[in-house]
């Protein structure tokens, strides 16, 4: 069964969710997962791909945008409201939603901003795993 961890962050800063994303897919590929992050936006996902390259000095995460082929070749790849093809066993959800897909993964995280619109949805995203039987981890950090 999926095990979802929900990463509650405390800083508001603008800078800081996507940092944490960075340093949460550094940890996954480091481990040898495969990591799929599914975007809220065509924006985030921009933002994401750029950052990736260039969030730490001396990081270097190899990554593509996901558009609807596999890329084999990057054990990471960034999509925006498409289910990913081939062996991805970590699902790093950014979107509002839990994507309808979510279960094909051994893992998945669900980021929680400091903001109570985003801890409102990610309460929704909660209860819709809790109502299914879904083992919850919490993270405060």
């Amino acid at each position: 069964m999926t095990q979802v961890d929900f990463y509650i962050l405390k800083e508001s800063a603008p800078e800081a969710r996507p940092q944490f994303i960075c340093r949460l897919t550094e940890k996954a590929y480091k481990q040898g997962h495969q990591v799929y992050i599914n975007t809220e936006s065509a924006p985030q996902l921009r933002l994401l791909d750029d950052l990736l390259w260039t969030f730490r000095a001396g990081s270097f995460l190899p990554h593509a945008v996901y558009a609807g082929a596999p890329d084999a070749e990057q054990p990471i790849l960034l999509g925006h409201a498409l289910e990913p093809d081939g062996p991805v066993d970590v699902l790093v959800n950014l979107d509002r939603e839990v994507p309808a897909w979510f279960s094909r993964f051994n893992r998945v995280a669900e980021l929680v901003g400091a903001d109570e619109d985003s801890r409102a949805a990610a309460r929704e995203r909660y209860r819709f795993y809790q109502d299914r039987g879904y083992t919850l981890n919490t993270h405060k950090l």
